[in-house]
C-alpha cells in the first residue's frame, strides 16, 4: 500500500475557522482541506438545506420537458418511465412514476430486460410503447447516446424527454429535451447528479413552474440517496444535501420496499444503502428482471410488499452463489494464461453471468489491481464491464479502443462495452497498449490517502461527535482517514475471526496517554509488526463499538508499519 498524506492546510486559515467555529484545530484542519473556509461554508456543510438546491430551470431543456409533460397530461396521452436495470436506473423509474401518477393515471413503466435487450435505450422498448399507444417515453439514467433509437422512436409518432448523467458522444438525441449536466452546452451549475438525481430535478420542475410546495417532494428522497450511494457519485454539493435529507426520510418515514430491506435497523448510513439495499434492488435486474425491483420500491401493501422483498433476497442470495464461482474461474483463468505481468486484466468465459460480470470484475480488480474487463456472451456479440483503479480514466482508454468495439458508455471508473467475437484477441492487445502507454504506474499499487497526522490525545468524545457530523459520507467527501507514529500493544494484541484473519489489540501512544482498542480487518498476518513492544505507525478511520452495553471510540486500522 502506497501511503499518501495530504498536504496540510493554510495555518492562519485553520486557526481562523476554529476560533470562529468554536472546534479544535485538528476538526478545523479537516474543513480547510474539504475546501470549507469560512462560518457559512460550514453552516451549509454541517446543516445541508434543501433551499440551497439549484433552480431546475437552470439546466438545459428543462422548459421543454416540463411543458411537453404537461402538455400530455392535458391531452391524456399514455406516457411511458423507461430506465435503466440498476440501482439508479430503477429508483428513477420508481420517483418518476410514482410523481406522476400521484396526478395523472396514464403511466407505464419499462425496464429492458438485461439478456434480451441489453443496457440503454432498446428498440423492443419503442415497439412496446408504440403497440400500447403511448406517444411520451421519459428515459432516466440512459439515452444520451441513443440517437438512432429516439430517431426511430419519432418515426412511430413517439417523442422523447432524457434525463441521464452519462458523458454525452459528438451527437445528441433529437428528443424534445434532452437533460445531462454533462452536455457541454448545459450551464447547469452542477454536474456530478446521478440519473436518479436528474429525474428528481425534472420533478421539483414541475411542481415549481405550478407554484406548489417543495415539500411535498420530501417523501422521494430516500429513493435519490439510495441512487447517490449506489452509483458512487461524488457526495459534494447538491448531492451532499439530497443524501443527507434522503438519510433523514429513511430514518424517519421509509417507503415499504426500503424498509423491508433494512429492517429494524436503526441510524441508517450511505453505507447501509451501498452494502445492504443496493445490492438487493441490483440482484433483481442481474439474476431475473429489474422490474421485479420498481415493484418493491413503488408498491404500498405491506403484504405484497414482503412477497417482493423475499423473492429479491433469493435473487441476491443467488447473485452471491454466482459470482463467487465465477470470480474463483476467472482467477483461474489469469494464472493459467501467467497474465499477472500485465498492466490490464481481460477475461473471458461464453457461460459466465452476464448479470455479475461487473461485480466480478470490481474483485479482480481489488486482487491484482489493474484495469479490469470480464467478458462473457450476449447473443451474437461479446459483453463486458469494465472497472478501472483509482486516478485512471478506464472510459477514456476504452475511446482509445473504439475501432474494435460496437459500443460502450459508463463513467471514469466503470463502464460497459460491446463487440464482436472476432475482434476480442485485437481488442484485448489494444487495450493493453493504450493502458500501457498512458498510466501512471505508481496507480497500480493500492493509494490510503491520509488526512492528516494525529495525537491520540486528540481523539476526544467531542472531536468524535463532530466528526460524525461530517457525514454522509462518500466520494468527494470521505470519511476521515489518520495516521499516527511510534504506537505500542498494550499486550492484548492476537488474531481472531473464524480464520484468524483479523488483527485485534489496544494501542498507546505514549506511556500516561489514553488506550484505544483497534481492529485491523484482514491484517491478521501483520500480528510479528506489533509483538514484544515494537513500535509501529497506523493508518486508521474512527468508529464506535459497542460491547456489554458501552459504548468505546475504537480505530479501524487500513495498514500498519514498523515506525522509524
Amino acid at each position: 500500500m502506497r501511503w499518501t498524506l495530504k498536504p496540510k492546510p493554510d495555518t492562519i486559515t485553520v486557526s481562523t475557522l476554529s476560533d470562529k467555529l468554536g472546534v479544535g484545530l485538528p476538526v478545523a484542519r479537516l474543513l480547510v482541506q474539504r475546501g470549507i473556509n469560512t462560518f457559512e461554508e460550514a453552516r451549509k456543510f454541517f446543516r445541508p438545506e434543501l433551499a440551497d438546491l439549484h433552480d431546475p430551470f437552470l439546466m438545459k431543456d428543462m422548459d421543454l420537458a416540463v411543458e411537453r409533460i404537461e402538455k400530455a397530461l392535458e391531452n391524456g396521452e399514455n406516457i411511458m418511465v423507461y430506465g435503466d436495470y440498476d440501482v439508479d436506473g430503477t429508483t428513477s423509474v420508481a420517483l418518476m412514476a410514482t410523481f406522476l401518477r400521484s396526478r395523472y393515471p396514464n403511466v407505464a413503466t419499462y425496464i429492458p430486460d438485461r439478456y434480451e435487450e441489453g443496457y440503454g435505450v432498446s428498440y423492443q422498448g419503442i415497439d412496446f410503447a408504440a403497440d400500447n399507444d403511448i406517444s411520451l417515453i421519459i428515459a432516466l439514467d440512459c439515452g444520451i447516446k441513443a440517437i438512432e433509437k429516439v430517431a426511430y422512436a419519432k418515426e412511430k409518432g413517439i417523442d422523447f424527454i432524457i434525463c441521464d448523467h452519462h458523458r454525452p458522444g459528438s451527437e445528441i438525441p433529437k428528443a424534445i429535451a434532452v437533460l445531462d449536466p454533462k452536455r457541454e452546452d448545459c450551464k447547469y451549475p452542477y454536474d456530478e447528479l446521478c440519473g436518479c438525481g436528474v429525474g428528481f430535478k425534472l420533478i421539483q420542475a414541475i411542481v415549481r413552474k405550478n407554484e406548489e410546495p417543495e415539500d411535498i417532494l420530501l417523501p422521494y428522497l430516500d429513493l435519490v440517496a439510495t441512487a447517490i450511494g449506489a452509483d458512487i457519485v461524488p457526495i459534494t454539493g447538491e448531492n451532499r444535501i439530497l443524501a443527507y435529507h434522503g438519510l433523514h426520510v429513511i430514518n424517519v418515514a421509509p417507503r415499504k420496499g426500503i424498509k423491508s430491506i433494512l429492517g429494524d435497523r436503526k441510524q441508517v448510513t450511505i453505507t447501509d444503502l451501498v452494502f445492504i439495499v443496493a445490492p438487493r434492488i441490483n440482484a433483481a435486474g442481474r439474476m431475473k428482471h429489474g422490474l421485479h425491483a420498481v415493484d418493491l420500491l413503488t408498491e404500498e401493501d405491506e403484504l405484497v410488499v414482503k412477497g417482493f422483498a423475499e423473492e429479491i433476497e433469493t435473487f441476491n442470495t443467488d447473485r452471491k452463489s454466482t459470482d463467487k464461482i465465477i470470480t474463483e474461474e476467472a482467477k483461474k483463468q489469469i494464472l493459467e494464461l501467467q497474465e499477472e505481468e500485465r498492466l490490464t486484466t481481460v477475461v473471458y468465459n461464453e457461460n459466465w453471468h452476464k448479470g455479475v460480470i461487473g461485480i466480478v470484475a470490481s474483485r479482480l480488480t481489488e486482487t491484482w489491481y489493474r484495469p479490469t474487463l470480464v467478458f462473457t456472451k450476449s447473443g451474437e456479440k461479446l459483453a463486458a464491464s469494465a472497472r478501472s483503479v483509482k486516478g485512471f480514466d478506464v472510459y477514456e482508454a476504452l475511446d482509445g479502443c473504439r475501432e474494435y468495439i460496437e459500443q460502450f458508455g459508463g463513467h471514469k471508473y466503470a463502464a460497459g462495452l460491446t463487440l464482436l467475437e472476432s475482434e476480442y484477441e485485437n481488442f484485448k492487445r489494444k487495450f493493453e497498449e493504450v493502458v500501457s502507454a498512458s498510466i501512471d504506474r505508481k496507480l497500480l499499487t493500492p493509494e490510503i490517502s491520509i488526512d492528516a497526522e494525529l495525537e491520540l490525545k486528540d481523539i476526544t468524545p467531542k472531536f468524535y461527535r463532530i466528526l460524525k457530523q461530517f457525514a454522509p459520507f462518500g466520494p468527494g467527501n470521505m470519511s476521515p482517514v489518520f495516521l499516527s507514529r511510534g504506537l505500542t500493544d498494550t499486550g492484548y494484541g492476537k488474531c481472531v475471526g473464524g480464520d484468524k484473519t483479523h488483527l485485534k489489540c489496544q494501542v498507546r501512544q505514549y506511556e500516561n496517554g489514553p488506550a484505544f482498542d483497534v481492529i485491523g480487518f484482514n491484517l491478521g498476518d501483520k500480528l510479528d509488526l506489533i509483538k514484544a513492544g515494537k513500535k509501529f505507525d497506523a493508518v486508521y478511520s474512527l468508529d464506535e463499538n459497542t460491547w456489554n452495553g458501552n459504548t468505546s471510540i475504537q480505530l479501524k486500522l487500513k495498514d500498519i508499519r514498523e515506525s522509524v
